[in-house]
């Protein structure tokens, strides 16, 4: 399954999602996918979210008892999940700031399952 269905997937299929975006180790858009079809900010945010994700990463390694999988940013009008795709790529979801977050995190975890298939 190509990278674009699964995004379109996953956003189409999560009430509230407005995008997704996977991104390489450098930060870099892979692919990604925009209700409003504006790909552009979700190609930024998707850089400026891979450093959060990497610095998390970097904390982590002091407690390597467990993998990191998903981080949630909560801003006054939206919700960003930040998620690892395998060690070299993450995946990120935005959404609404009302959307369900559970919901929207089982089906990025199914869409990272997707993705880490088609990666590794």
């Amino acid at each position: 399954m190509p990278f674009k269905a699964i995004l379109q997937e996953l956003v189409e299929s999560t009430p509230g999602a407005t995008g997704a975006i996977l991104t390489d180790w450098e930060g870099e858009a892979v692919e990604c996918h925009a209700i409003s079809g504006d790909e552009f900010d979700l190609k930024i945010l998707g850089a400026h979210q891979n450093i959060i994700l990497n610095r998390l990463r970097e904390i982590q390694h002091d407690n390597p008892v467990q993998n990191l999988r998903e981080a949630v940013i909560t801003t006054d009008l939206q919700r960003i999940v930040i998620g690892a795709v395998g060690k070299d790529y993450s995946l990120v979801l935005v959404l609404k700031r009302r959307a369900l977050l559970g919901r929207a995190i089982f089906r990025m975890q199914l869409s990272t399952g997707l993705l880490e298939k088609e990666i590794y």
